[in-house]
């Protein structure tokens, strides 16, 4: 019988890379977030959110991450410029699999820092972090099929294309659609 080591869970631990810091979010982002990213139409375009009326939403969603951040399984980043100290996006787990060892991993960012590998390089820390300190075993995402550069971030990140699931997602605006997923396992990130 093949028994599983129990994952060592930090919770939303600060990451640095090279150009970022990753941190828990905070109620006092809301004007950032709601500025950056989270009241933007073609950020929230192909996401499964809705982009927020006014800042009082992104106060109750930062609210809500805010108290979960508390919890050592719960791994949700804000992504801040090193240079600037701007938050630009957010990014983390969706959902863990304890007894798989898997997470599903999102993300989403301001429009004006799109195309520049900033994703990139915050997705590379999260992924290092859930498989040398966590120990996950798999992480997956996905993303609607008209969302290409979502993919690119993904396989930058060493995710391997593993096929489209027709009309996976829904949302009122679109209705069904197909999604993309990608997965890395740990014995890819190692070798």
């Amino acid at each position: 019988m093949i028994e599983l080591k129990p994952l060592k869970h930090t919770g939303t631990v600060q990451l640095e890379t090279e150009r970022l810091i990753l941190r828990k979010l905070r109620v006092s982002d809301a004007e950032q977030m709601y500025k950056n990213w989270a009241s933007d139409n073609e950020v929230a375009k192909y996401m499964s959110w809705l982009p927020h009326a006014d800042i009082e939403v992104t106060k109750s969603v930062l609210a809500d991450w805010e108290s979960k951040s508390e919890n050592s399984d719960y791994y949700h980043w804000g992504i801040v410029l090193k240079d600037t100290g701007e938050l630009i996006g957010t990014g983390g787990v969706i959902g863990i699999d304890e007894n798989r060892q898997k997470a599903d991993l999102g993300y989403s960012m301001s429009r004006a820092y799109w195309g520049k590998g900033i994703m990139s390089e915050a997705v590379s820390a999260m992924i290092m972090h859930l498989f040398n300190t966590v120990g996950v075993n798999r992480i997956f995402s996905y993303h609607d099929t008209k969302n290409v550069a979502s993919g690119r971030v993904m396989q930058k990140c060493g995710m391997i294309f593993e096929g489209i699931q027709r009309q996976s997602g829904f949302d009122t605006r679109r209705g069904f659609y197909d999604l993309a997923f990608y997965a890395i396992l740990k014995d890819d990130y190692i070798n």
